[in-house]
């Protein structure tokens, strides 16, 4: 299908609704309009007239932000940035600002969602740094900060104090600590500015933090904690920090918060966690973390908190590595493996299984067999990661990750961290992620709720909207559906779900439909990968193109592979057309080789086709011509929450 017939799809068509009660209903969806399916159905006897009538789906993506910076964050600030929640709720709401350069921003379209999540440690330092404070300039280490800070040196002094804060360095007398007055007016300015924005329907603001735990000289064990809940309740406890003596760095001892918070205030939080890429080998643990070791307390607890896994934002992609998933064509792709967040640690080769998102998905399932419960049974999203005060995703919009990465001609020459063990170039920083969940309606409960059931997925800052399905019962009839949801629910799971009592015969089929970023790329193709734990107790994976644009020109070898879509980007005028690949992609896919005996999961990517990266961008802006190794171009993508299917025991 080529772009002139975009015109005639309307995005229902991913949405779309059906005339009876879905198999979602099961998972207790309410209506939004307060219509009881189950009820309308018993009344008219037959379906009704109206396709629409007793809707109680997800009828839309909501895209969003989980993770951003403000000029809150100690670290945030001291790089530069003086912009707060409220100016990066104006900004998600598509509000023209200007940035902390002096530079005015504005985002291509407004977001539906979006969480401040501002550092727990220090939360309200800054502010009081910045202005001299005295009795924290009296500290020499400090003293020695704000000096650099004031001669222009503030992201010397940014690295230095995130140096200290992670290798335990930093004076703890000067430290705004929960408890003090400083701590707590802090996170209540957070809250406010979160309910001021909030407008049920319209836009949520998710009240939310970080909690950053990093081991050792900086080892990434980074959390987001997302609240459900309103002002009323996150008032009532101060959030969690990593530092002692009222904090931990281990995550076992902030799920005791988590769960301290829930019984206290009867309201519910979750954990996102992130960049496992820069944890040298400690994010998805299978034997010990901290000197425990990984049991049957430990499985449960990460399970139940941890539903969602950020997969990908500026510091990298971590859905997989080329030596992770070598036949993986598409493994190479925004990947930042040389050494843990502050590059005081090399990386090497045998830590990346316990760093990447599918071999986590594999080994989560290992550990299941062993403690009863999967404990990396979780979905995907992703997010920015920014430092800035406001969200930076758009390729043609990119505005970096801190201040020292905003728009000038001389930052993709620029390096972002440099130490002895190696250097991390500007140009390396990607413009991702987004978040894109399928929830009832634009509120708090219905956006967690989504989050907990894990019909979320992940994109890399484009706008695709994409379905995924499991069941028993789909057939090639049904990819030719203009309503995919109203099937897909009807005969199946959507993706964070499971697919049990396997019916005898039958081998899973997925049903996948993507329709393109309305303002960007043609799709490429999608994929399904597939990971199993074969009956010798060994992790597999495969990767199988299902659907692709060109179909009637572009046809697999005699080996199964598909060749490659080609390009049309023009590098030295940073742009593109949609003349090659498709705008909307739908297939139904059944697993050829499924053994009803072997636990499996299942999740869809979703590839564009080639088009200019922010670094091209940049060097048309400012007539540069950028160096061999900088990359310009990307395959943007989206990567599905999985489906797992679950043996009968």
């Amino acid at each position: 299908m080529k772009p002139d017939r975009l015109r005639t799809i309307v995005l229902a068509a991913i949405a779309a609704s059906p005339s009876a009660t879905p198999a979602l209903a099961q998972q207790d969806i309410a209506d939004p309009h307060g219509h009881d399916p189950a009820a309308l159905t018993t009344l008219n006897k037959a379906p009704p007239y109206s396709p629409n009538a007793g809707r109680n789906f997800p009828d839309r993506p909501l895209f969003g932000e989980t993770h951003l910076h403000t000029t809150l964050s100690f670290d945030a600030g001291t790089f530069g940035a003086r912009l707060g929640p409220r100016d990066a709720y104006r900004f998600a709401k598509g509000q023209e600002i200007v940035s902390n350069t002096g530079q005015p921003v504005r985002i291509s379209r407004p977001l539906d969602f979006t969480a401040v999540t501002d550092h727990s440690d220090n939360m309200g330092f800054f502010n009081e740094f910045a202005a001299g404070n005295p009795d924290i300039l009296a500290n020499a280490q400090a003293k020695g900060w704000y000096d650099l800070m004031q001669s222009g040196k503030g992201a010397e002094a940014a690295i230095q104090i995130i140096t200290a804060f992670s290798n335990g360095s930093f004076p703890i007398e000067i430290m705004s600590q929960p408890g003090t007055k400083l701590y707590q007016d802090t996170w209540k300015d957070i809250i406010a500015a979160a309910e001021e924005a909030n407008d049920p329907g319209k836009f949520t603001a998710l009240i939310a933090y970080e909690w950053t735990s990093q081991v050792g000289t900086g080892d990434n064990l980074h959390r987001n904690v997302i609240y459900r809940d309103g002002g009323d309740l996150a008032v009532q406890m101060d959030p969690m920090v990593t530092l002692p003596p009222h904090g931990s760095q281990d995550p076992v001892d902030l799920w005791k918060w988590m769960g301290a918070y829930e019984q206290k205030t009867g309201g519910h939080v979750l954990a996102i966690a992130h960049n496992g890429n820069l944890s040298n080998g400690l994010m998805f643990p299978t034997i010990e973390q901290f000197g425990k070791p990984v049991d049957a307390d430990y499985v449960a607890e990460r399970a139940r908190w941890e539903k969602l896994y950020e997969v990908t934002q500026t510091k990298g992609t971590g859905e997989t590595h080329p030596n992770l998933s070598p036949n993986d064509e598409f493994a190479d792709f925004e990947i930042w493996d040389k050494g843990n967040l502050t590059m005081t640690v090399a990386k090497k080769p045998e830590m990346l299984q316990h760093e990447y998102a599918r071999t986590a998905l594999l080994n989560g399932m290992k550990l299941e067999a062993q403690f009863g419960t999967n404990p990396y049974k979780f979905g995907l999203v992703g997010s920015t990661d920014s430092h800035l005060g406001f969200s930076s995703f758009e390729e043609d919009n990119f505005f970096g990750k801190t201040v020292s990465m905003e728009p000038s001609p001389e930052r993709i020459a620029k390096p972002f961290v440099k130490t002895d063990i190696g250097t991390v170039s500007e140009w390396e920083v990607g413009a991702a992620g987004l978040a894109g969940v399928w929830a009832v309606e634009n509120t708090r409960a219905s956006i967690f709720d989504a989050m907990e059931r894990k019909e979320t997925y992940a994109t890399t800052g484009t706008r695709i909207t994409v379905r995924f399905f499991g069941g028993w019962d789909f057939g090639p009839g049904d990819a030719e559906t203009r309503r995919p949801a109203q099937v897909g629910y009807s005969k199946g799971v959507p993706m964070g779900g499971d697919l049990v009592n396997v019916p005898a015969g039958k081998s899973p089929s997925f049903l996948v439909a993507a329709l393109k970023d309305p303002i960007g790329a043609n799709l490429d193709r999608v994929q399904i990968i597939k990971g199993w734990i074969d009956a010798e107790g060994n992790t597999q994976e495969s990767v199988h193109d299902v659907a692709w644009g060109d179909a009637t020109t572009r046809k697999p070898d005699a080996a199964g592979k598909l060749p490659s879509v080609g390009t049309t980007v023009d590098i030295a005028d940073a742009s593109y057309t949609n003349t090659i690949g498709d705008p909307e992609l739908i297939a139904v896919w059944t697993d050829p080789d499924f053994d009803p005996a072997l636990k499996a999961f299942y999740y869809a990517r979703v590839i564009e086709i080639p088009t200019p990266r922010w670094t091209a961008r940049d060097a048309k802006f400012y007539g540069l011509t950028p160096g061999q190794d900088v990359r310009m171009t990307i395959t943007e993508r989206a990567f599905t929450s999985p489906i797992w299917y679950i043996p009968s025991r």
